[in-house]
């Protein structure tokens, strides 16, 4: 890294810019001959470019592990990984507030405590404050769905005694995010004339019902997502597959609102996601040209699809190897008989390791089933709630779900279409926190090779990284982590 570069990292790690700045100070061994200060550094529109590519590049680190995915995906009852240490944490609930296993074999880049760095490292005038406030907005929710009350910084730190925060309630980062993304939501509209990987003003909309939903603000949460899927511009895809596939990104964008967008050339930014599902020993050229068969879906939720429902496809019991083969579910990896791979983020024509499949942040069939949802808890299972989730399902070639549920078995219902509709895409995990049903769902997602699963009331938060909490002793633990 230049100098440079470090130095935007270092303005926005310890000066939030944009309100994602953090508390860890960068060391400089340097004799200060000059210095840079927001007063100096923000008086051109280059100036303002530089910066918000410097906070798009923290949203590329992030997901180049790709964190939000790993640590998400592998605690819930979805997926799970080959059992190598520093991995298998997270299934295991095994983790300890010093992260010990993931700094001690390199795994740093997968884990909670690279959700809370870069997370905190993080017009045009009108369009370039937009896209920072988003941002700012989407780092703050990762945050607090993470490790719940955190520290809240929104103006830059002028001296030692103001560099330091304590951390605020999660109801106070929820009014931040929500204050961000109201500004955010001038964004273009999309999704045509939206640059990939750049937000439209939808997907301010879908970020912000989502937050509300988790906050258990209903009405606010219905009310967005009803400005998105209002949007004729968007719509979901015919096929499923098509979401996924490298060679359709451009198309996918009617359906695909935001996406950490991968690129398999060099220099360009990637993600490992597509080693990691694919085969060992990059052995099915259908799923990549450098795969390690490292993680893999339970038997179980492959079991729990309907055999009609389209997105089965995504999953897979066998695969075609290099000589054209087939290989049977026995012989898909060693850890057990019954592997099921998981086929979303396979790219054919990928360069070695680098991919060009894109990780979906926020999608539209997401925002279908956050309106069902919320319209559920607000009003009952209307048949607007109905036809919300109904979209969903018919896109797989599923039938309409059964009429006269009550108010909890239609959740519930719309719950399980989440589940099968945005599996190994990071949010299950708290689909089953937020609602608190973690602790009886977990322990009955096992197998042979993880057979016992106990999560813990604290197990809801990852803990604060040790380090973090040393350096700023205005941060407490996450409650059960002391």
């Amino acid at each position: 890294m230049n100098f440079r570069n470090y130095l935007y990292r270092c303005l926005l790690r310890t000066l939030p810019l944009w309100g994602l700045g953090g508390f860890t100070a960068c060391q400089l061994n340097e004799t200060p001959y000059s210095s840079i200060a927001t007063n100096q550094f923000y008086k051109t529109s280059e100036d303002a470019e530089a910066a918000l590519q410097a906070v798009y590049g923290s949203l590329g680190d992030l997901y180049s592990g790709p964190a939000p995915l790993i640590v998400a995906d592998l605690s819930a009852d979805q997926v799970y990984p080959r059992p190598v240490v520093a991995r298998d944490t997270y299934t295991l609930f095994s983790y300890d507030p010093e992260y010990s296993a993931v700094r001690s074999f390199s795994r740093a880049q997968e884990s909670p405590l690279h959700i809370w760095q870069d997370s905190y490292s993080a017009t045009r005038r009108d369009q370039i404050l937009g896209e920072a406030r988003l941002l700012r907005a989407f780092f703050y929710f990762m945050l607090t769905k993470n490790f719940g009350d955190v520290v809240l910084k929104t103006e830059p730190s002028t001296s030692e005694a103001n560099a330091l925060a304590p951390q605020v309630p999660a109801a106070q980062i929820y009014e931040q995010i929500f204050t961000d993304l109201e500004a955010a939501a001038s964004l273009p509209s999309g999704p045509t004339g939206i640059q990939a990987g750049r937000p439209s003003g939808e997907a301010a909309l879908a970020l912000h019902a989502k937050a509300a939903l988790y906050n258990e603000n209903w009405s606010v949460a219905l009310q967005k997502a009803q400005q998105v899927t209002g949007n004729a511009g968007y719509m979901l895809l015919t096929d499923v597959r098509d979401v996924y596939n490298p060679d359709r990104e451009t198309a996918a964008r009617v359906e695909n609102l935001f996406s950490f967008e991968s690129d398999n050339t060099n220099p360009g930014r990637t993600s490992q996601i597509m080693g990691l599902y694919g085969p060992a020993n990059s052995a099915g050229p259908a799923y990549g040209n450098a795969t390690f068969g490292s993680f893999f879906a339970y038997q179980s939720f492959f079991d729990s699809f309907n055999p009609i429902d389209k997105r089965r496809l995504l999953l897979d019991t066998n695969y075609v190897n290099r000589s054209g083969a087939v290989v049977p579910q026995r012989s898909i990896t060693p850890v057990t008989t019954r592997g099921v791979l998981v086929k979303k983020y396979a790219d054919p024509n990928s360069v070695g390791g680098n991919t060009r499949t894109n990780i979906h942040i926020l999608r539209l069939a997401d925002v279908y089933l956050i309106a069902a949802e919320a319209g559920a808890r607000l009003n009952g299972p209307t048949g607007q709630a109905y036809n919300y989730i109904n979209m969903v399902r018919r896109r797989a070639g599923l039938p309409d779900l059964a009429q006269g549920l009550s108010q909890q078995a239609f959740i519930d219902a719309v719950l399980q279409e989440r589940s099968w509709e945005l599996f190994a895409e990071g949010d299950r995990w708290y689909d089953l926190t937020r609602t608190n049903t973690f602790l009886t769902v977990i322990p009955g997602a096992v197998n042979n090779v993880f057979p016992s699963r106990n999560p813990q009331p604290k197990h809801r938060f990852f803990p604060i990284p040790a380090d973090e909490i040393a350096a700023n002793p205005k941060v407490s633990q996450v409650p059960g982590w002391n």
